[in-house]
């Protein structure tokens, strides 16, 4: 984030520690009163500078630090860990500046702390961009006294005094761990020279903390706590998306084997049973009437039309014209929907990952009808969310049914019961109307009608608190062209249906950037200059083009392939971070094309963790393949078809390409955002690859998209 001179806004901020108390040295950080105001962004604020100005008020309480007498740091994070690895790049930052091991920092994911506000969401690639300074300067305050204890109990100056790899060295030789002085560090009247953070340096090749754990089934989700007296639970759902229960035989479900307790809540039948094969066997063979869903009436067809109609004619016709149509994908994560929860007369503790967990921790208080200080929320590790888990069905579900049983409960979704009612990306209708004038574009229209995507998480909250509003100010602060074109004009307008939606990885740009950028090549074609010097000559950014030109260098574009292969190209920009992606596909048999060979050219700024991005780039490359090429949902009757990984037809091992590099390009400046940067530009490179190899339009995605399957019932 740079101010209009191109001076650092953020490195430029004061920052103070604050000593807690406790019995070994534990800090916060808080800003100075000279602390800058990054709010003077104005229009160009993206959502993660929404979110970081809605953070503000409460950012002195973000982090928190403390030295262990074994010489282990801790880190508690007020943000979700579903796999991106968040835990392990904070944990660098820190170890860089008080130079110790990585692996001597514990990080944990804080509990719900209603005092930070809205300073507790993950999301909108936002978690580096508002941490980076608060942990480094929370980190350069427990070294400042880390520093100062030793040099007291030494009798020297402080600048007398080293601390590398976690051990203090005095000039004279003198050597000892740094939770030697835990207990002393914390002493109040401790005398400290505070400083800045130093320099940063690499941690290149640092592995995931957590990924031992991971791989070997050490590694605790919800459903793995050991929380006493909680049993499985799974939901009898309804047959169509919003129906409510109207009957059930609970004397022949309390009969059936290993089932311990029933109980109806708003979202179907609760199950419990001893075992969750018991669980699943008893839903199955529930005896429940429904009422009428939300949606009953509508299908594919129907929803298409809708948006069809919602879209608003062209003034006037362009020289070219383009129609896109997006099915409705799922999250799909690894871990479906769980929680754990014990609701007591007064109290109520939950257990799951969460990405809003101060809403979740009122809401829950809301349903259960107690005060929030009497609910706890304990924020898990997640296995995948993509967005899934802004929202807090699961443990408000448990809540809920822990309640009505009197007793602890273990709740799973099912995974056809995740793919069928839970969120999805909604579906959408672009079209585009493009004038040009021979070398340039001089109109570049592009209308967008979409189901309603669901903001009651809390970000709707957020983007007011931070002068936005949600769904089309959410568009309005992700979706940007970055070319110099004439008469731009993006604008959304959204189809209100009662469906579960939701945020999905990059929410809008996945569809509105990805179908932008198939109608630049189409631009290109039409004005007979190669895509890639097409953008080229558009993009006015540096860093813009040093990232289109990295992917088409290293891509070997221009070079010859055989008939039926061709390369595409894709260009993003969002959160103050670019991305360039170059795909190779053999689609000798349309059919069945596949993706052989990418180029990812990158540019966050400042790289926190390398490995790291690239995983985030490879995650968004895979998504977009999938979601290109045969990922959906299909609308029957008011509810998804799609049932398992074996109908929703996510990219597998064949599907991805064997040859991926990542090109990183050092942008320097500011931390960028990259959690939803690499899907739009692989989006429109796919699609791009595949119109070049088989000749053929596109128009319709995923491309593959026919019910070859028998669907589960419902």
């Amino acid at each position: 984030m740079r101010d209009e001179k191109g001076e650092s806004v953020w490195s430029r901020r004061a920052f103070l520690t604050t000593l807690l108390i406790a019995p070994t040295l534990t800090v916060a950080v808080s800003p100075s009163a000279s602390a800058q105001d990054a709010t003077g962004l104005g229009d160009s604020m993206d959502l993660g500078d929404v979110f970081i100005a809605a953070g503000k008020p409460t950012e002195h309480l973000l982090v928190v630090l403390d030295v262990r007498a074994d010489g282990t740091v801790g880190l508690v994070l007020p943000r979700a860990e579903v796999g991106q690895g968040l835990t392990t790049s904070l944990a660098m930052l820190v170890a860089d500046e008080l130079d110790v091991p990585v692996s001597a920092v514990r990080a944990t994911l804080a509990d719900a702390r209603p005092e930070l506000l809205f300073g507790q969401m993950t999301g909108s690639s936002n978690s580096i961009r508002s941490m980076y300074w608060p942990v480094r300067h929370a980190a350069a305050g427990v070294r400042a006294r880390l520093i100062a204890a030793a040099a007291a109990a030494w009798t020297v100056l402080p600048d007398a005094i080293s601390l590398r790899e976690g051990v203090l060295t005095a000039r004279d030789g003198r050597s000892m761990g740094i939770g030697s002085v835990a207990v002393a560090a914390a002493d109040p009247l401790l005398r400290v020279v505070s400083g800045p953070p130093k320099p940063q340096k690499s941690l290149a090749g640092t592995g995931r903390l957590d990924a031992r754990a991971m791989v070997t089934g050490a590694h605790e989700y919800a459903l793995d706590l050991d929380v006493p007296g909680a049993l499985p639970v799974v939901v009898k759902r309804p047959p169509t998306i919003g129906a409510r229960v109207d009957g059930v035989d609970e004397a022949n479900l309390r009969g059936l084997p290993g089932v311990v307790d029933v109980a109806v809540i708003p979202t179907g039948v609760a199950i419990m049973a001893e075992t969750f094969g018991q669980a699943i066997d008893a839903a199955a063979a529930a005896q429940v009437t429904w009422t009428a869903g939300t949606v009953d009436d509508e299908n594919d067809e129907s929803i298409r039309a809708r948006l069809h109609g919602a879209v608003e004619p062209f003034d006037t016709a362009g020289d070219l014209e383009a129609r896109f149509d997006f099915a409705f994908v799922s999250h799909a994560p690894m871990e479906t929907n769980s929680a754990v929860a014990d609701v007591r007369s007064d109290s109520a503790e939950v257990w799951a990952s969460m990405q809003t967990p101060i809403i979740a921790k009122q809401t829950i208080a809301r349903a259960l009808g107690l005060p929030v200080s009497s609910v706890t929320v304990h924020v898990v590790s997640g296995g995948g969310s993509f967005g899934r888990r802004l929202f807090f069905d699961a443990p408000l579900e448990a809540a809920r049914i822990s309640k009505a049983m009197g007793r602890p409960v273990r709740l799973m979704w099912t995974r056809v019961d995740d793919m069928r009612h839970g969120r999805a990306r909604a579906a959408s209708h672009h079209r585009f109307a493009v004038r040009t004038d021979g070398r340039t574009v001089s109109s570049f229209d592009h209308r967008i009608a979409s189901v309603a995507t669901d903001f009651s998480h809390g970000f709707g909250e957020a983007l007011t608190a931070g002068s936005g509003g949600s769904g089309r100010s959410v568009y309005a602060r992700t979706v940007v062209t970055p070319y110099r074109f004439g008469g731009v004009q993006e604008s959304l307008r959204e189809v209100d249906l009662p469906m579960n939606t939701g945020s999905w990885r990059s929410v809008f740009s996945a569809t509105s950037r990805g179908a932008a950028e198939i109608v630049v090549d189409r631009v290109a074609a039409r004005l007979g200059i190669d895509p890639v010097e097409f953008r080229r000559a558009h993009l006015e950014d540096p860093r813009h083009r040093a990232v289109l030109d990295a992917a088409a260098s290293s891509s070997g574009w221009g070079d010859p392939l055989p008939a039926g292969v061709a390369r595409g190209i894709g260009f993003h920009a969002e959160y103050r971070s670019c991305a360039a992606v170059v795909v190779e596909i053999d689609a000798v048999d349309p059919e069945r094309p596949r993706v052989r060979r990418a180029v990812i050219a990158v540019d966050v700024g400042t790289v926190i963790n390398p490995l790291g991005l690239e995983a985030q780039m490879l995650g968004g490359l895979t998504d977009a393949i999938s979601t290109t090429l045969s990922a959906g949902l299909h609308i029957e009757a008011g509810l998804p078809l799609e049932g398992s990984f074996s109908q929703f037809h996510y990219a597998r091992q064949r599907d991805s390409p064997l040859d991926v590099q990542v090109v990183v390009v050092d942008g320097g400046g500011e931390p960028g955002g990259a959690g939803e940067l690499g899907v739009p530009p692989a989006v429109g490179a796919v699609a791009n690859a595949y119109e070049k190899a088989t000749g053929r339009e596109t128009t319709s995605f995923p491309l593959r998209f026919a019910v070859d399957f028998e669907p589960f019932p419902r």
